[in-house]
């Protein structure tokens, strides 16, 4: 299998920060932001609703970046981020559609591996997925997943919300389109251990891997793409967007304790 791994550089101490969050609407930021001190707008260089916000979480320098929607916006706003704050970690958060099975609302999700969903070169030999000259996956470095696995497992078990749901590592999926139940049984029998779906990691991933910054990702499970998925994202995007950030602030603490 062809992969591409992110940076392997393993979490240090004192942690050399910033920390970049991206996220890709604003109801998925407000949570993270309002954790932040001390936190201040910046300049960006973008309009549609592209935002960021520098302050401290935990005592960790960061940065909230929210992207936009769909894989164009997050590899603009996630280049943007990376060259213009030099952070020593790229964060993925927010919300994701659930895939697998022993997934349900509110489960956190943390990405070891990371494709493109409905990207299909298969005619040309390449693997469901994967882009043409690209990799079959994006990876991300094992000591960077098991320290994003044990905030996940702190914030599911001391949140007083939503706690108790989970915390799944794993394939997580990326496409220019909303799954609902039509797109999700042919998805999943495309990519049988895929955990998530969404509209931005991937390209979040594969822009830290070619500008060499580790990468991880930390997303709450909002819906679980059947008939009902559309009303499950409304219904609890608030909710998921809190879990995540739970974990995201559980992250910082690890980080500012080494």
């Amino acid at each position: 299998m062809s992969r591409s791994p992110l940076p392997p550089s393993a979490p240090s101490h004192p942690f050399p920060g910033p920390l970049l969050v991206l996220v890709a609407m604003p109801e998925e930021a407000s949570p993270v932001v309002a954790r932040l001190e001390d936190a201040s707008e910046l300049e960006v260089p973008f309009t549609g609703g592209v935002a960021a916000v520098r302050g401290a979480l935990q005592g960790i320098d960061t940065v909230v970046v929210t992207t936009g929607i769909g894989i164009a916006a997050a590899a603009a706003a996630a280049t943007w981020g990376i060259l213009s704050t030099a952070p020593a970690l790229v964060v993925a958060a927010g919300s994701c559609g659930g895939l697998a099975a022993d997934v349900e609302v509110g489960t956190l999700v943390v990405g070891e591996t990371f494709t493109y969903s409905i990207a299909d070169a298969t005619a040309f030999g390449y693997a469901p997925g994967q882009v043409p000259g690209g990799p079959e996956r994006f990876e991300a470095a094992p000591d960077w997943v098991d320290l994003a696995e044990q905030a996940a497992l702190r914030a599911d078990a001391h949140g007083a919300q939503g706690a108790g749901r989970g915390v799944r590592r794993g394939l997580m999926l990326s496409g220019d389109a909303f799954v609902t139940a039509e797109l999700a049984e042919p998805m999943r029998a495309r990519f049988p251990t895929a955990v998530s779906t969404d509209m931005e990691t991937t390209a979040s991933a594969r822009t830290a891997a070619v500008l060499r910054v580790p990468f991880i990702a930390l997303r709450a499970v909002s819906d679980l793409c059947g008939p009902a998925a559309g009303q499950q994202f409304h219904l609890e995007l608030d909710l998921v967007a809190e879990i995540s950030a739970r974990a995201v602030e559980e992250l910082a603490a690890l980080l500012s304790q080494g």
